[in-house]
Order: C-alpha cells, then structure tokens, then sequence
C-alpha cells in the first residue's frame, strides 16, 4: 500500500472512529460520513442531499457517483466503478442512466438541443445533490430567468396548473372510493397513463404544444370524472335506498304498535 494510500486509510479510521454512522440510516454511506466531517467543499453536498428528493427515495451518492459506499478507503476507486462528476454535455447521460424516458423528453426538447450551446441541463432545474422533485414549482421566475425571459414559461405554467389541480382531485376521489372497496384499477391505470402524459410536458418548451396537449389530457379526465361522478351516482341511490327502507321499517313498527293497542 502507498504512502498516500496508507496516511488516507488512517485519516478515513480516524473519521470514522470520530463520527460514526449511526445504525439504521441505510443512506449514511462512508461517502457521507467522510463528506460530513470536512470543510468548505467538501461539505458543501451534504445538506442539500439530505434535503433532496434522492435522499428521501434512499438514492446516495454511489447510485449517481459510483464507487464503493461500504469501503472507506476505496470508495473513489475508478476501479470500484467510481465515476466522480460528469462534464456539463455528459450530465444528461449522467441522469439517464435511471431517468430514461426524461432524458428523452430533455433531448427532443429546445432545451436539449441547446446542450453544450449555453442551454440548461438538468442540474440548472433541478439542482445538482439537493435534487428537486419534477414540479410546477420548478417553473418559476427566479430558476427559468437564469436562461431567458420568464414568459414563455408563465404560460406553460398556466396552461398546466389546472391538469395538476385535476389529477390531484381526481387521485383523491379514486383513493376515497378505493377505500370503500370500490373496484378502481381500471380507472387508476387510466389516471396513471394521463399523469404520465402529462409528465413529459415538464421537458416540453414549446408554448403551443403544451397548451394543445393539455386540452386533450383534460378531455381524457373529464371522461374519468364523469366515471367517478356515476359511482357517487350508485352511492347516494343506496344511501336513499337505505334511508327508505329504515323509514317503511319503523312506520311498519309503528303502525304494529298501534294496532296492538287498538285491538288489546
């Protein structure tokens, strides 16, 4: 072993002894542990994972950086897999490796084209280790203005905010009826392919497209709504069903009890 890679294997021990990973926190690798006992730089990663939606779906470094997590001394061995940080033209690819269908989205889009020209890559949206989730949120002034004028993207927003408004309420009413032991997958997995339909407009930056595939996405769950308006239909019509024949049952009762009276 080099000297190098000795006084590295003792610095690591060292660390290690001084800030252990506590037990049960599976995302704690020795990639963390060692991020989180230095300075300046190399600290700077760890706050913003732990906040992001990787940490919080338990993807650490290694599943983006490679490497070996579980051995300190080798955990940037490019031997070990170990990948380091990819240059900005290889980020798609980068995140691609999981995010197959959105690299795809990303590269027919402007914003792909634009790829080594100046244009965004995904950290520019979605930040680089505190991870964003994929949003309206991220359609936002502050973020889209570091490229270009706001515009465009206030009426992408708009155009896609009452889909998310109706996927959200519409998701809602299926769990509610799911709970009442209402047979909901058919209408589920028509729900899940419009989400995902409606997924893939995050990456789309043409104004007219987006508007356009909206409006046919909201015609497909207004045909969902008028499905789960039917059932509401069939549970309000038992519910009167029932409320009726406990009112017949009580009059009978009462009309027993009287004729009991009339005649004893």
């Amino acid at each position: 072993m080099s000297t190098a890679r000795s006084m590295m294997y003792g610095l690591t021990l060292l660390v290690l002894t001084l800030f252990p990973i506590p037990r049960n926190a599976a995302a704690e690798t020795v990639c963390i542990q060692c991020h989180t006992a230095q300075t300046g730089r190399g600290l700077k990663p760890v706050k913003p994972w732990q906040e992001s939606i990787h940490a919080e779906n338990g993807i650490s470094c290694h599943h983006c950086h490679g490497g070996d997590a579980a051995d300190a001394a080798n955990a940037m061995d490019p031997a070990r897999g170990f990948l380091g940080a990819p240059k900005e033209t290889a980020i798609p690819d980068f995140c691609g490796r999981c995010h197959i269908g959105i690299k795809s989205d990303y590269l027919k889009s402007a914003h792909g084209h634009a790829l080594g020209k100046g244009g965004p890559t995904c950290v520019t949206c979605h930040g680089s280790h505190g991870i964003k989730k994929a949003a309206l949120e991220l359609i936002n002034e502050k973020t889209c203005t570091q490229c270009h004028s706001f515009e465009r993207a206030r009426v992408i927003r708009t155009a896609m905010e009452q889909t998310e408004h109706s996927l959200t309420t519409l998701t809602k009413r299926l769990d509610a009826f799911k709970a009442k032991g209402v047979d909901t997958d058919a209408l589920e997995k028509r729900l899940f392919a419009e989400r995902n339909r409606y997924h893939t407009l995050f990456h789309e930056v043409n104004t007219a497209k987006v508007k356009a595939e909206s409006g046919l996405i909201a015609g497909e769950l207004d045909k969902l709504k008028t499905a789960l308006d039917k059932i509401d239909e069939k549970f309000k019509k038992r519910k009167m069903a029932g409320a009726a024949a406990v009112g017949a049952a009580l009059l009978a009762a009462v009309l027993f009890h009287l004729l009991r009276k009339t005649y004893s």
